[in-house]
């Protein structure tokens, strides 16, 4: 149960109807795992930590640079040189010490990612690159474990939901990953943060965001990001919404679906 220091502390959320102390109780007893303790998942984790989410996982393989503190204000110039998990780890323990962190500092590979994801209700990635991305979303749905997912670069940003193991309204699977994004862009093909820069602000934006849209799937509130993406333009400060459906060509929930270890060897 909530303690009067609880009650206290989620007073602006229980007092919402749609929230109200059932869904900060839902919120309490929830396991989030977060991928990616860098720009976007910064602010993930500190909203997610100030909302009262009981056990946050954390990971990443990075250390914190000098170059990150720009947009990664999870971290601070006290903590260059730490590994992010444990940096992010003391900022969460002194934004609110209810929340149990669990730092994983590893980088999600085939031997891991079933493993790591299956143990959290819910999962939020925050990664940088194509290949953690097409892993996490196929560990996700033989998991069968909603993820939030978002990307951002240089002015831009995206945001969508999914839960492919599921049905929609109308009886059809929903869409995956891979009905987005059929193909992975090859190496190099596109430029990286730290080759093309990135507005710091975007991240926290984005990542803001993406948190809404995780304690919104944990409390059952509003209607979440199944089937649509969010496109954020910084420039313009225009937010558009595309639809999207399954393909019948994907891998996972298509006509000729693939396993887990089919699925790693075609990586």
């Amino acid at each position: 149960m909530l303690s009067p220091a609880e009650l206290e502390r989620y007073a602006r959320h229980i007092v919402l109807q749609e929230i109200g102390g059932a869904g900060q109780q839902k919120l309490k007893n929830a396991r989030v795992l977060v991928i990616g303790a860098g720009g976007l998942g910064a602010p993930v984790l500190q909203y997610l930590a100030a909302a009262g989410v009981g056990t946050l996982g954390v990971a990443d393989d990075d250390t914190v640079s000098l170059s990150n503190l720009q947009r990664q204000v999870i971290h601070d110039t006290d903590q260059l040189g730490e590994p992010k998990v444990a940096s992010a780890a003391e900022a969460i323990a002194r934004l609110n010490p209810n929340v149990k962190v669990e730092p994983h500092p590893t980088r999600l590979a085939g031997h891991n990612a079933m493993q790591l994801v299956s143990r959290y209700d819910l999962v939020v990635d925050g990664s940088d690159n194509f290949d953690t991305r097409y892993l996490v979303s196929d560990a996700c749905f033989f998991a069968q474990k909603p993820l939030v997912t978002a990307a951002v670069g240089q002015f831009d940003g995206s945001l969508t939901t999914l839960k492919p193991y599921e049905t929609g309204p109308d009886g059809s699977a929903n869409p995956t990953y891979r009905c987005l994004f059929p193909q992975k862009p090859r190496d190099g093909l596109l430029p990286t943060c730290a080759q093309a820069g990135i507005l710091g602000a975007l991240t926290g934006i984005i990542g803001a965001m993406q948190a809404m849209e995780v304690l919104k799937e944990l409390t059952g509130t509003g209607e979440g990001l199944v089937g649509r993406m969010i496109l954020f333009d910084a420039r313009t400060v225009r937010m558009e919404t595309i639809r999207y459906k399954r393909s019948a060509k994907n891998p996972l929930n298509g006509d000729t679906p693939k396993t887990w270890a089919e699925l790693l060897e075609g990586a």
